[in-house]
């Protein structure tokens, strides 16, 4: 087990928190004055960690850090001191979220193993707003690009073939029998596959539910690929955002589906990079059964 030094922790406290701070600073302006935001307020209402907990600073499984005397990290969960260091109990958190653990590492081997499908374009959230009354849209503030009926238009046009259970949820009653898959919980670690974006902006939620075994550094590396994520998720969404600097990728359009491919397959490589790193800090804590 590495053992960082004071000085060694405090800097990468202080750095995290430094990183923290800019990520979420945005959000929380917007939080004190009651103003929402329907791309980057997501990472903080879909997801349920708050910027609070997100700024705790968790050297991960696998390292301990010196002067536990005067590490907050003592009097925190999940955390044991053995003589004048303080690290991850690794037995606690196993006994506690050894399920989680075994579905998590399962969910994200599968998913890494299988090839990626790169001809989604986003509909799903075109999906979620077909045929709705424009009152029930779920950002009804912002207006849908091509309107309603040219957005239906587009829906029925093209195939739908999301294979993420949590965007399929949201499938208006009239889009959902027009998906090409029926996606259910119980079949999430069957049918979850790099390319899906949601798929990459879920590495957040799992790396976020394994706090404190994985270390912050990956926690925020989860947290910025869904943070870019999200910003082509709703690029490609129907809604117009141009007024929030969010020009449209077209994806009605061929140039618009190149274009959101090509993003797709570069968040791909980078979620199967994080998958990687998530399997191996859940193999540091794992306790075979």
């Amino acid at each position: 087990m590495h053992v960082m030094s004071e000085a060694e922790w405090r800097d990468r406290t202080a750095a995290h928190e430094a990183r923290v701070d800019a990520a979420t600073a945005a959000h929380l302006a917007r939080r004190r004055d009651h103003r929402k935001h329907p791309v980057e307020d997501f990472l903080f209402t879909y997801y349920t960690f708050k910027p609070a907990q997100l700024r705790r600073y968790h050297p991960g499984a696998g390292t301990s850090l010196a002067a536990a005397e005067r590490a907050p990290h003592t009097d925190w969960r999940f955390y044991a001191v053995d003589g004048d260091i303080v690290r991850v109990d690794v037995e606690a958190f196993t006994a506690a979220r050894g399920d989680t653990l075994r579905f998590v590492r399962e969910l994200l081997v599968r998913t890494a193993e299988r090839p990626g499908r790169f001809g989604c374009f986003g509909l799903h959230e075109w999906a979620m707003v077909y045929r709705l009354d424009p009152s029930d849209v779920r950002h009804s503030g912002w207006p849908l690009r091509l309107g309603g009926a040219g957005t239906d238009a587009v829906v029925e046009s093209h195939q739908v073939a999301c294979s993420h259970f949590d965007a399929y949820r949201f499938f208006t009653p009239e889009a959902a029998p027009l998906n090409a898959l029926a996606p259910t919980r119980e079949s999430q670690t069957a049918l979850e596959q790099p390319g899906c974006l949601h798929a990459g902006m879920d590495l957040y939620k799992w790396a976020h539910k394994l706090v404190p075994a994985v270390s912050s550094e990956l926690v925020m590396d989860c947290f910025e690929l869904a943070r870019d994520i999200r910003a082509l998720d709703m690029r490609a969404a129907p809604y117009d955002l141009s007024e929030l600097g969010y020009d449209p990728v077209r994806i009605e359009t061929p140039e618009g589906k190149a274009e959101y491919a090509a993003a797709q397959r570069g968040f791909s490589a980078r979620g199967q990079a994080l998958r990687a790193r998530l399997v191996e800090a859940i193999d540091q804590v794992l306790v075979p059964v």
